[in-house]
């Protein structure tokens, strides 16, 4: 039987505050750190890896994790979860993002339907409607070929699906799969939509509006915005947009689209790359077949969750061990680096999947949690980032775990070698040494020059950003995080933090404003 309870009430939590904490730089000097980077590392799908050598981790404080998951009943609560019991407390809703790119346990039900059949139903349609795009038999009111693709939605609609089509882009043009070019409208402010609009041909564009609801404010604006850029061109906006809703949705049998392709309420915003919300515009970008690969490789990851040996999971033990560091040792805020620029916008995907689910000060049941929740996230591609806020991390008053993410491959298969290493070499060689200097750092006499060192890393490697490993990527972080949410006691899938700003602002739209909201509706000349 499953039980939830609160963090601070486990003997296995209040037990790792008793385990003695991890000199790191000490452990990762010499050959003691040589060790530790063999030792301290777990396969993941896809030719992954997450080796956790440089946190603040050694085998007795393991041994408390491992406790620590069997007592929070890790293991069963994600069973419960991929098995469709009710695990969204807050708005009474199953939780099925797993259900997208494989079946891991039973049949599960809903609306009435088998709702991995559904998944797949709409997956096998998007990808016959990308086709024909891509084959001319599907064209604009002139009957010539869409060239470009432009996602218009906000939120998990826009920084999921994003963040994927940057990762792939070159890949797909390098490997003969790019099709189309994407672009993404999501911001109100309309130079956001203006600026895609001016760079783009919108003759030959097709427009995916992506609303569950069909009443999301900012889309259905920028939605008004493009379809009146396509009838100022003298272009009929209903041969030039499709629709990503719900079934329910005004949106759904609407004559204003080419056609509509279904998500339904048990899938987040932020869990929704693998849905249709990314299926659509990565399967018009790159091919339906890419998108396969890319839901292959997050399947394939979401096996790897399923381990009962903490030490064979890769995803509980990131989670277990980001707990531990902001719960036992108290830092505030993870920094995600990813050594590739392929990655660009991976971070900030991130920060709304992480700070969105487990931002959360009151547990699974409403009531108040007396301890820290989930962390701020933040972080930019390597190298770039060294030379921006690397120097707090080194130097600063906070210590702020790392999560770097490496590849010994590039996409594109061409380099140049300069003063003997090659562009990829000096990359590598970069975080390579950025994890030793964050863990050892160097004594100097001069304070201004001395690095206490001491500061935890954990790097995810892999040989190549490919759809594969995308897919394992994306899935690994997204299992982290519900894996968290269960140890803190939350329900890591509403977001009742967006509601109240977008309440306050119809009513400021309504000029139905009074005290400080007017004065400031004023200054804006609302």
């Amino acid at each position: 039987m499953i039980t939830w309870n609160n963090l601070d009430t486990l003997a296995s939590y209040k037990k790792l505050f008793e385990v003695e904490k991890v000199n790191l730089a000490e452990a990762m000097s010499g050959e003691n750190g040589a060790e530790r980077v063999r030792k301290y590392s777990v396969p993941m799908a896809e030719g992954l890896a997450y080796n956790f050598a440089a946190k603040q981790v050694d085998d007795k404080v393991l041994d408390g994790l491992k406790e620590l998951a069997e007592e929070a009943q890790l293991t069963e609560k994600f069973e419960a979860l991929y098995n469709g019991e009710v695990i969204n407390t807050g708005e009474k809703r199953l939780v099925l993002h797993h259900l997208t790119r494989g079946q891991l346990g039973n049949t599960v039900e809903a609306d009435g339907v088998d709702k991995r059949a559904f998944y797949v139903e709409q997956q096998r349609k998007i990808a016959e409607f990308a086709q024909k795009v891509h084959k001319g038999e599907i064209t604009n009111g002139a009957g010539e070929k869409f060239t470009t693709v432009v996602q218009i939605g906000i939120g998990g609609s826009d920084l999921g699906p994003r963040a994927m089509y940057l990762a792939l882009e070159n890949w797909a043009k390098k490997n003969n799969a790019f099709k189309m070019e994407a672009r993404f409208i999501s911001n109100v402010d309309p130079d956001d939509a203006a600026a895609v609009l001016y760079g783009i041909d919108v003759a030959h564009s097709i427009f995916i509006l992506v609303s569950k609801s069909g009443t999301t404010l900012e889309t259905l604006t920028n939605e008004s915005f493009v379809k009146d850029a396509l009838s100022r061109e003298g272009l009929d906006p209903s041969k030039h947009m499709i629709a990503v809703t719900s079934e329910t949705s005004p949106l759904a049998k609407s004559d204003d689209y080419l056609a509509a392709f279904f998500m339904d309420d048990y899938i987040g915003g932020r869990y929704s790359s693998t849905s249709a919300v990314g299926g659509a515009v990565l399967s018009l970008a790159f091919g339906p077949e890419v998108f396969s690969q890319f839901l292959e490789g997050a399947a394939a990851e979401d096996k790897t969750a399923l381990n009962e040996d903490v030490l064979e999971n890769p995803a509980m033990l990131d989670a277990l061990i980001g707990v531990y560091e902001r719960n036992v040792l108290k830092y505030p805020s993870t920094a995600v680096l990813p050594y590739s620029q392929a990655l660009s916008r991976f971070p900030a995907h991130l920060q709304q999947l992480d700070m969105e689910s487990n931002g959360k000060s009151v547990n699974r049941f409403g009531q108040p949690v007396d301890y820290v929740t989930g962390p701020l996230i933040f972080g930019e591609p390597g190298t770039n980032g060294q030379h921006s806020f690397y120097q707090l991390l080194h130097q600063g008053t906070d210590i702020v775990p790392l999560q770097f993410i490496g590849f010994r491959h590039n996409q594109m298969d061409t380099d140049v070698v300069i003063q003997e290493s090659t562009s990829q070499q000096k990359l590598c060689a970069n975080v390579a040494a950025q994890i030793m200097a964050f863990a050892c750092g160097k004594a100097d006499e001069n304070l201004n020059k001395n690095f206490e060192g001491g500061r935890p890393s954990s790097i995810i490697i892999g040989d190549q950003v490919n759809p594969r490993s995308l897919g394992a990527l994306l899935a690994h972080f997204e299992n982290k995080v519900m894996f968290q949410g269960f140890l803190w006691n939350l329900n890591s899938f509403d977001q009742e933090g967006v509601q109240l700003g977008k309440v306050l602002a119809k009513r400021v739209l309504a000029h139905e404003t009074d005290g400080a909201l007017k004065v400031y509706s004023d200054l804006l000349n609302i």
